[in-house]
């Protein structure tokens, strides 16, 4: 595995974390934004005695090709590239790594059927990273994220390292990405389940931040070196680094309507509920054949960007 540059690998943390226009306040009956605190996440983060990790690495076995605008709101439809990776978290006596990757039956899933590049030799590095890794954990339940340790020749060997949330086996369990994700609670005993309210002490110098969004199950994990370098690694909370850089709330400074400003943050936020329902219940019907469709109507709706 190659080192990853900062810039590359994950947000640096140097500033706190208030996504989704921390500005406003929400009415009693809203949503709760979703805040952390910095000072309280590197005080869980130093919990655990130990060696801190010496250095992230990162494999990329996979691309998925989508125009920017499919990715960063409000841009053009110039063609883009989205790396399909896994991390490695390097101790000193050993690794753990962060997600699994898929094989390459759900990278053609996932691709809706677009010829997009999966490097075979690069997918089996991470399949031996995943046998020597003291532990695996998850930013969330998505296919290209946990595939690698549902269907894989491995499975007595990984599961019982692999660490889920309770969320992320409840999602796999009931409703997961597709059909052949689904986990029966038979097969969901073989994992290491764990739970905690917002942030929990997982390794020296990591802490897990509750992050439901993406997936009901979504958690970020910062991560500070022995250096003192930190990170925090996002999953799939944002796609592109302008995510994390462009503001937000664009279109109410230009004067544009929005559902925002004709009904309100609260008032928004239920029609959008409503309308993500009604959307998958009128795709019910067609079963299986609807996944990918249902995928993109909760995709539209929990976006935060």
């Amino acid at each position: 595995m190659t080192r990853l540059s900062v810039a590359c690998l994950a947000v640096l943390l140097s500033i706190t974390i208030l996504p989704m226009g921390a500005a406003q306040q929400p009415a009693a009956d809203a949503r709760p934004v979703w805040s952390a605190d910095l000072t309280e996440i590197r005080r869980v983060a130093a919990l655990i005695p130990g060696r801190k990790p010496l250095r992230i690495n990162v494999l990329k076995f996979a691309e998925s090709h989508r125009t920017k605008n499919f990715v960063v709101k409000g841009e053009a439809a110039d063609p883009g590239t989205q790396a399909r990776t896994v991390f490695q978290v390097v101790y000193a006596d050993g690794a753990v790594m962060v997600d699994a990757g898929m094989d390459l039956a759900m990278h053609k899933q996932i691709g809706r059927g677009a010829d997009e590049p999966y490097v075979t030799e690069q997918a089996q590095q991470v399949d031996k990273a995943l046998r020597r890794a003291r532990s695996i954990i998850f930013t969330h339940e998505h296919g290209d994220h946990v595939t690698g340790v549902i269907r894989t020749p491995y499975l007595n060997e990984l599961a019982p390292k692999a660490i889920l949330t309770r969320q992320q086996v409840r999602t796999l369990e009931t409703m997961p990405q597709f059909p052949d994700l689904k986990l029966t609670g038979e097969q969901a005993r073989r994992y290491r389940i764990i739970d905690y309210d917002t942030y929990m002490a997982f390794a020296p110098g990591w802490a897990l931040v509750k992050a439901a969004g993406h997936t009901p199950g979504s958690q970020m994990m910062f991560i500070t070196l022995d250096s003192g370098r930190e990170y925090l690694l996002i999953g799939d909370a944002a796609w592109h680094m302008d995510n994390v850089r462009k503001a937000t709330g664009k279109d109410a400074a230009a004067g544009k309507a929005t559902f925002v400003s004709l009904l309100g943050v609260p008032a928004a936020r239920r029609k959008l509920a409503r309308l993500e329902a009604e959307a998958i219940a009128a795709l019910q019907p067609f079963g299986a054949r609807a996944a990918v469709l249902q995928e993109a109507a909760r995709f539209v709706s929990r976006r935060r960007s």
